[in-house]
């Protein structure tokens, strides 16, 4: 079921909300998700006037601004298509925060509640509309999976991860210690607080590592950023020259298996 709380008649066109993570450090990540899409029959529609969700403003405390920035989206999606977004994070503020944030916009609220029903993370999106199934062409391997605490609380999303990752036939789940914890990224946390978010990503990195698993695989890349730059910035101080955690966005991962001669 999805978290939309009931599962949603299969689409012929979405948009696509990449993210600025995404757009700015991870495209190849956005690039898998609209490949995922098409190759199951969907036309993906990018606007290319999308920017932030305004989340970093809004978890700052910020919330003039973060509304600024959010207003600027709520007219790029005109259609009433699915808003299929790669991360559980942003999705959750574009779903759950924006009608908040435009509670007392007599205007823009009707376009944020709206814009909130159409909200898909990728991961929901391809289990509970598409009910995607993979056919795993790839070899056997062990992988260990992350989710944001936002994309965790908010959208569920660590279910649908899970349930994507448990249908490669040739891949093992393990599980990390305290897997709800979080990574220490938090946006703009990690910049203001980072002697706490190093701490917190040193943890998890270990985490991940003791899980004995060959990758992490996130269906966030702001996680997925702060987890393995710090594994390699470890790795760099300990004279390694291959990575010891290696990663990618879940929308890759799943790609990359799912295509013949891919492995």
């Amino acid at each position: 079921m999805s978290e939309q709380g009931k599962t949603a008649p299969r689409p012929t066109d979405v948009y696509f909300f990449a993210t600025c993570v995404v757009d700015q450090f991870y495209p190849g990540a956005g690039l898998d998700a609209i490949r995922l899409l098409e190759r199951e029959g969907i036309r993906v529609h990018f606007p290319e006037e999308q920017t932030c969700c305004g989340q970093p403003a809004y978890t700052s405390g910020f919330p003039d601004e973060a509304r600024k920035v959010a207003a600027l989206q709520l007219t790029l999606f005109p259609n009433n298509w699915p808003v299929v977004v790669p991360s559980g994070s942003c999705a959750g503020m574009m779903k759950h925060h924006y009608p908040t944030l435009f509670a007392a916009d007599p205007v823009r609220k009707p376009q944020a509640d709206a814009l909130s029903c159409r909200i898909y993370e990728l991961t929901d999106f391809l289990v509970n509309v598409l009910g995607f199934q993979p056919e795993d062409h790839g070899a056997d391997e062990t992988v260990v999976l992350h989710t944001s605490c936002s994309a965790r609380r908010e959208m569920g999303v660590h279910l649908t991860g899970r349930q994507l990752l448990g249908a490669l036939k040739g891949v093992k789940i393990a599980q990390q210690d305290h897997e709800s914890e979080c990574c220490g990224f938090g946006g703009t946390f990690s910049i203001k607080q980072p002697e706490i978010s190093g701490a917190m990503v040193e943890d998890k990195v270990k985490a991940l590592k003791a899980s004995g698993a060959e990758r992490v695989v996130s269906a966030d890349c702001g996680c997925l950023m702060n987890i393995l730059g710090h594994a390699a910035w470890k790795d760099k101080q300990e004279g390694r020259t291959t990575p010891s955690l290696p990663g990618e966005h879940i929308a890759s991962f799943l790609l990359r298996r799912t295509e013949k001669g891919n492995k």
